[in-house]
């Protein structure tokens, strides 16, 4: 057993994991900021962008963070985003790219 003042020195030392990096999987899209799950800002550049996404075609394969997959009917979503223009009042930022390998949280 671990003596409790051992866990004041260990649990500092575990990484924290922005809830962002949870937001992956099956996304919809809609046009109204009080039906979204999160609101999102899209980078223009991926060095300042919180995530890095890779938009899947298969929804099998948006299991990971940064691997996100749009449908059109919003029952088979597991997030609902919205795209803002301002980057004051986004949750988070993302940045789409090409390269699948390259998608996942920046940390």
């Amino acid at each position: 057993m671990i003596p409790s003042f051992l866990f004041a020195l260990i649990i500092p030392l575990l990484p924290i994991q922005n809830p962002y990096c949870d937001v992956f999987g099956v996304m919809y899209e809609v046009y109204s900021k009080k039906e979204a799950d999160f609101i999102v800002f899209e980078e223009d550049s991926e060095s300042f962008a919180d995530i890095l996404v890779f938009d899947q075609d298969n929804r099998l394969y948006a299991t990971r963070p940064g691997h996100w997959h749009f449908v059109k009917k919003e029952s088979q979503a597991r997030f609902r985003l919205y795209f803002t223009d301002d980057p004051d009042e986004a949750q988070f930022s993302v940045f789409f790219t090409d390269t699948e390998s390259f998608a996942g949280c920046n940390e």
